[in-house]
């Protein structure tokens, strides 16, 4: 950050700021386009994209901004961002083509639509930040070589939780501790939450009751270590991870296997831990000189210490990524190489040989953590993917769902990226 708002009011004086384009004006995306006009020097919010081009033109409105461009080619949308006019439109390949963008924020939680969307703004040079776990859990791999063939970034955003918890990961190595676990706090898991024992919370926080039943079933927390685990190398002690439950953060080093942990590290969470909704990183230390200084700091007794962020601020933090990329080509969170965990597709309840699938946050699935190999030597469908596809068998409660369980929806742009992932990596 200390960097980065220097860099940023450098832009400022040159009067070149860092132009965004926004794909998505839903809750987090409205909030994300208020955060870069209201609070961000050397960067403009130039562009926002929502299929209901009004909900795009709300985002610039309730940030207090009424001079805007309604654009429905590429022409009228270029000339609005020269012009410094805060433009929308209802069709995303005008920004990921825009030459005068330096970055697109996908910020759908969409899997198909945000393939295509990113797929594109690569092809065009553009900078890509991720608010999709979605998306990165099941193709970020093979969407990493694109960026890297394009010379741009792609990267999951700061202040969601793999970012939050991939900066405090680099901060503890820097300080000289070595990270052996990266976790997340959750308040509930419950496998079998649907959209209708979410509506009403999901009301009460002003989201989708699909999105909220992803949040209590498992699957997001599934996909953001995912997202943590193919940026690190670390996988997985036990499918779905041992997630132990806690009172606060700093029970955490008591509540693992230290051995464990130093064989090459682990992505787990604790439930019910405060202060939530935070990330913490286990970092191991055994100098017994150092082992004073922290005891005298009130670190612990070691040689586990608890390192850890209490909250999470993605549409706050998000612009933070974008200047990171832009300006220093630098990721919050992104794969190493190939995948190194993968979020299988389980079963809520019995289903039927037919049954087409209604995916993440739906009746039909959940989705659950385990390392690649594991995924690669079953077959597995990933829960990104479950979407639209056919059941061919009866499926029990709680079975995983395989490939060769169901028939793909054709023609899907995702599956595409996903067979090219296998075939580079395995």
């Amino acid at each position: 950050m200390i960097i980065v708002d220097t860099a940023l009011q450098k832009r400022a004086d040159a009067n070149r700021p860092i132009r965004v384009g926004v794909i998505g004006a839903g809750y987090m995306g409205r909030g994300l386009v208020m955060q870069i006009i209201t609070a961000m020097t050397g960067m403009d919010c130039s562009a926002v994209y929502n299929r209901t081009i009004d909900t795009a033109e709300l985002a610039y409105t309730q940030s207090g901004v009424d001079d805007v461009v309604r654009a429905s080619d590429l022409k009228t949308l270029e000339n609005a961002i020269e012009a410094g006019r805060p433009v929308v439109c209802d069709d995303p390949m005008l920004l990921c083509e825009a030459g005068n963008l330096d970055c697109i924020v996908e910020a759908t939680g969409e899997v198909e639509f945000g393939a295509q969307v990113v797929v594109r703004a690569l092809k065009h040079g553009k900078h890509v930040v991720l608010l999709n776990a979605e998306l990165d859990a099941v193709v970020g791999p093979e969407l990493k070589v694109m960026a890297d063939a394009a010379g741009v970034a792609i990267t999951n955003c700061d202040g969601d939780q793999p970012g939050v918890v991939m900066n405090l990961y680099r901060w503890v190595k820097s300080i000289g501790y070595d990270p052996v676990l990266l976790g997340n706090m959750k308040g509930l898991q419950d496998h079998y939450r649907n959209p209708t024992t979410q509506q009403g919370f999901a009301d009460a926080v002003k989201q989708k009751p699909k999105m909220i039943t992803s949040f209590a079933d498992g699957t997001k927390i599934s996909m953001e270590m995912v997202v943590v685990a193919n940026a690190t190398g670390f996988g997985v002690g036990t499918r779905g991870m041992y997630g132990p439950k806690a009172k606060h953060v700093t029970e955490a080093p008591g509540l693992f296997d230290v051995d464990e942990l130093r064989r090459g590290g682990l992505v787990d969470y604790l439930l019910g831990a405060e202060p939530g909704p935070g990330v913490f990183v286990l970092g191991y230390n055994d100098n017994p000189i150092k082992s004073q200084y922290a005891q005298y700091l009130k670190m612990g007794d070691g040689p586990l210490y608890t390192f850890y962020v209490p909250y999470h601020l993605p549409h706050l933090e998000t612009p933070l990524t974008v200047a990171r990329a832009v300006l220093f080509n630098d990721c919050a969170a992104v794969p190493l190489a190939g995948p190194v965990a993968d979020v299988l597709t389980a079963a809520k309840t019995d289903l039927r040989a037919g049954q087409t699938l209604d995916g993440i946050g739906g009746y039909d699935c959940y989705g659950i953590i385990d390392n690649y190999s594991v995924s690669r030597a079953g077959n597995c469908l990933p829960m990104s993917l479950s979407d639209a596809c056919v059941l061919k068998r009866d499926v029990k409660k709680d079975e995983i769902i395989s490939y060769d369980d169901v028939d793909l929806p054709k023609g899907r742009l995702v599956d595409e990226l996903r067979a090219a992932q296998t075939a580079r990596f395995g």
